[in-house]
Parts: structure tokens; sequence; C-alpha cells
């Protein structure tokens, strides 16, 4: 009987591990990889969340490994977030890390330990599709809306998706939940994990100000009637407003902490709804904001895409 290995990437919480425990209960060779991201103050649970992650590997009677990923992390991840949000963008460092770094450096240890697939306790599912007679796959949404994470993995390519096995796209999280008691998993009722772990118990606006400087601007509130954005090619070109169409209610410090749509943070108060960032001048260090999630300036009718490697989901669009 040819019995098919796969690496469980575990991170020490209930998802990962219960994909590990049905991976077992279905046949395969399991064995699991817990990666050490970077620690940006040294707060960050990694050592409990390893030894977690450990004792749920010896529960299974599976193989365990803890793997250093710091320099590459730094380097891919921590390195471009700054880049980014200098520019004014709002980067999600869990794509390119699991694309990047996840994905990519679970393909290479499958190479090493002679493993057949990979595994992560991801909510997703894959599709089997024909492409001119040749099979192919895709990343779709997970059953569970709540907890759906395909938005995480858009920039897997081909090779990854097929080598890769997600357990938990068919389940919610109430389910996982009930498996991880049924079988008394040492994490069944571990809260799960909130924000990007590398940063510690610092809060995100604080990462940034060890990089990027504070540099005070004036923030302009705009009228619901105004339409005063131009834009070439997803730049904004200039903002074009009269006195009637916005006016200065207040200041901050640095357009580049804030992102399109942003309501906390922005300490301004007395008004009926709340106030959301709709636009930033980052050359000219101007955030442009609007009252209520309704405001016309919150929404769009179009997008431009570039830059990135997009994944369609239908060749014929």
């Amino acid at each position: 009987m040819n019995v098919k290995r796969v690496i469980v990437g575990m991170s020490g919480g209930v998802d990962s591990s219960v994909a590990a425990l049905l991976l077992k209960k279905q046949g395969y060779d399991v064995i699991g990889i817990f990666m050490k991201s970077y620690n940006f103050d040294n707060k960050c649970p990694w050592r409990e969340d390893s030894i977690d992650a450990m004792l749920v590997s010896q529960s299974l009677k599976i193989p365990f490994y803890i793997i250093d990923i710091t320099k590459n992390y730094k380097n891919l991840i921590i390195d471009y977030l700054y880049k980014e949000y200098k520019k004014g963008y709002t980067p999600n460092p869990d794509i390119i890390c699991n694309s990047k770094i996840k994905f990519k450096f679970f393909l290479e240890k499958s190479i090493f330990l002679k493993s057949d697939f990979i595994a992560t306790g991801h909510y997703v599912r894959k599709k089997e599709i024909n492409e001119n007679g040749k099979i192919s796959y895709q990343i779709i949404s997970g059953i569970d809306s709540n907890k759906d994470q395909s938005y995480f993995l858009c920039q897997l390519n081909k090779v990854q998706i097929k080598k890769s096995i997600f357990p938990l796209g068919v389940l919610n999280k109430k389910e996982v939940r009930e498996i991880a008691n049924k079988y008394n998993l040492i994490n069944a009722n571990k809260k799960d994990s909130q924000g990007i772990c590398f940063i510690g118990k610092i809060k995100f606006f604080n990462f940034l100000k060890k990089k990027l400087a504070e540099k005070k601007g004036i923030i302009i509130e705009i009228n619901k009637n105004s339409h005063i954005f131009k834009y070439k090619q997803n730049k904004l070109l200039k903002i074009e407003y009269k006195k009637e169409y916005g006016k200065i209610i207040g200041s901050h410090i640095g357009a580049h902490y804030f992102t399109k749509g942003q309501r906390k943070g922005l300490k301004i108060g007395g008004y009926k709804s709340p106030l959301f960032v709709i636009e930033k001048d980052i050359k000219k260090n101007i955030l442009y904001v609007g009252m209520g999630k309704n405001h016309p300036g919150l929404y769009t009718k179009v997008i431009c895409i570039k830059k990135y490697n997009i994944h369609w989901i239908n060749k014929k669009k």
C-alpha cells in the first residue's frame, strides 16, 4: 500500500492541529512543521505556540520540526511593509507571506522530506479544472463564509495549489472546535490569533512609527456632493475643492499611517456620524475625510489592478 506523505504547517492553533488530525485519520503519513518567523520585540508568543504544536504532534504521534525563517521573513515581509506604507499603500503581509515564504518553503521541504503534499489549516477549498485538456487547480472559498481565507491565498501559483490539501475547507469553525474537543486536543478552546504575530504585543501603529517618521499635516472634510478627485492610471494627480466642498477640521501625524476607508485613529469628535478616510495625498501629506459610511467618496465603480501577479478565476473574463 502506497501511503501518501503530507507536511502540515502547524501554528499551535486549533485549526492547523485539526487539519493534521484529520489527515492522519484519512491515512496520510503526517509530518508537522512549525515556522518561527520574525520576532519584532521578543514578546511574540512563538515559544508558547510552538510548544502547543509540539504537544499536539505528540498526541497525534507524528514527527514534528521547528524551522527558523526569521531572515527571509524580515527581508520579504517586514521591509516590504515599511516600503509600501511609506509610498501610501496598505499592503497585506499575509498574502505575500503565504506565496513567497510559507508555501514556497513547504514545497522545498516536501522535496527534502519526500512528501507528496503540503497542508495548512486555512478555510479554503481546492477545485480541479480542465484547461485545454490539462488538469489544473484553483483556490475557491471555504463553505464557512465567516472564516473563508481564500483572499489570503490569492497569490499562490498552480504548482503550490496542486500540491496543497486544505482539510478545513468543507468545515465551519464550530465543527472544527467540536472535533478538537472530541479528540482532547490541548488547544481545543484556544483563542484565534489576532493581527500579525511578528510585531508582538506592540500596536501596529507604533510598529510603523519605528521606521516611518511622524509628519504633521491637515485633515480636510469633504462635502458629500463633491466629486473632486482627479486620477490618471490610478495615481492621484490633484484634488480640487471650493470652500463649500471642503474645510480643514484638524491635523494628523502622517498620511502614510492611514488607509482609505479607515475610521479609527482620526481623533476628531463632535460629528453625528463617524468620519472615514476617503483619500490621502502622500506628497502633500493631506488626509481627506467624509462623514458617514454612505459618503460617496468611499465608493467607486472602477478599480485599477497593476503590478501584481493576478490569478484569474475565470479566464474568459
